[in-house]
Order: structure tokens, then sequence, then C-alpha cells
């Protein structure tokens, strides 16, 4: 039988898994391109690093929003209620996936254009910032979707 105790493990799960998954993925994208560019040219190692580090940042937001509702269920302070209702444990699931789905999406994305931008740093030194700014406005989507997982899992009575 489906207990919300597991439901909310659930969403704990997704927040940790899904956007990992998309920073892993991310983070693969542009470290093949910037392999490629060190092979001939390793002294764009600082240039190149920046933009194949960027989409690990949707990990670290489904790590924090994992904790945020690990905290809330009381993991850590040996108040956990194994007996909370379907509806209840809901509520976390629910509250796992946007920061998990947004993580997933954004972070390959971001591993797209940082791709890109490694590229272009090859060619272009003085135009990398530029790409990293590209970069960033991927990020500010996995901000939000970090931003409503924590508002939805504070919202939890």
């Amino acid at each position: 039988m489906i207990s919300g105790f597991y439901l909310a493990m659930l969403g704990v799960a997704a927040a940790v898994f899904l956007a990992g998954i998309g920073s892993s993925i991310g983070v693969q994208i542009p470290s093949r391109a910037a392999a490629g560019v060190l092979s001939e040219q390793p002294d764009k190692f600082g240039r190149t690093f920046i933009l194949v580090v960027l989409p690990s940042t949707q990990g670290f937001y489904g790590f924090i929003a994992a904790m945020f509702m690990m905290m809330k269920l009381g993991m850590f302070g040996g108040g956990m209620n194994y007996d909370m209702t379907i509806i209840e444990g809901l509520r976390f699931l629910v509250a796992g996936l946007p920061v998990g789905i947004v993580g997933l999406i954004s972070g390959i994305h971001q591993g797209l254009v940082s791709a890109s931008g490694v590229e272009l740093a090859a060619k272009q030194p003085e135009a990398t910032m530029r790409v990293v700014i590209f970069a960033v406005m991927v990020e500010t989507y996995a901000i939000l979707g970090f931003v409503t997982s924590f508002l939805m899992v504070n919202a939890i009575g």
C-alpha cells in the first residue's frame, strides 16, 4: 500500500535525481567541446572552465531543495512522520517537481549554450563573457524552479 511518507520521499528523490541528471548531462556537453579546444590550446582552460561548470548549479538547486524537504519532514531532528496521509505526501511530491523538472531541462540547455561558448572562446577569447551571460539567462529558469519548490515546501503545514 502506498503511504504518504513514501510519496514525500519520492518528491525528495525527484528534486535531486532530475536536477542532478540535468546537471550531469549539461556539464558533459561543454566538457567534450572544452576537451577538444584544450587539446590544441591548453591556455584556454580558465575561459572554458567557467562554461563547463555553469550547468552544475541545477544539481545544487535540487540538492538544496531536497535537504529543505527532508528538514521539513523531520529527517534530521528525529521527528519523522511515517504515518502522514497520502495528501500530505503528495504535497511534497508536487513540491519537488518544479526544481527537478526545470533543473533537468535547463541543465541540458545550459550545457548546449555553454558548449557554443567554448567554441567561441577558442576563436574569440575576448567574447567569452558574452556567452556566459547567455548561459546565465538559462540559469534564471532554474532559479525560478528552485524558488517555486522552496515556496511550495514552505507552505506545507
